[in-house]
């Protein structure tokens, strides 16, 4: 990272680099839902391009990591359940002509919970029209 990184992208580019690495390692995986953390993990409802198969969760962790060390946009926000927390939120655009695919990531104790893994309806919000 260049001298000229400032201290928050810095810290985004730090955070980038450990979700990558934890959504490596399926046993860092986490994609249950809950009532205090909601899940719309969806990624089968996804036709992957290079296979022309659903996406598997395998494969779709392999999409986000390979995005995040690519360097692909990624928005921090502030979740509204549980309320506190960070999410970390890519529009990831697979060239199929469809919307983009909306990944939603939240850090917890060595972990990467995957929040979201589906169409987005709207750039930058969930398909409920929330940002949560």
């Amino acid at each position: 990272m260049s001298s000229d990184a400032s201290p928050e992208a810095a810290r985004l580019g730090a955070v980038r680099h450990q979700l990558a690495v934890l959504a490596r390692q399926p046993s860092a995986r986490v994609t249950e839902f809950s009532k205090t953390r909601p899940t719309q993990w969806r990624p089968y409802e996804i036709t992957n391009p290079s296979s022309g198969l659903p996406f598997t969760d395998g494969g779709a962790w392999e999409l986000i990591a390979d995005r995040l060390d690519a360097g692909h946009p990624l928005v921090e926000m502030d979740l509204k359940k549980p309320a506190g927390k960070k999410g970390y939120v890519m529009l990831i655009d697979i060239c199929d002509g469809k919307a983009p695919v909306y990944v939603k990531l939240q850090l917890g104790c060595g972990r990467v919970i995957a929040r979201s893994f589906h169409r987005s309806i709207k750039a930058g919000r969930d398909e409920n029209g929330s940002n949560e």
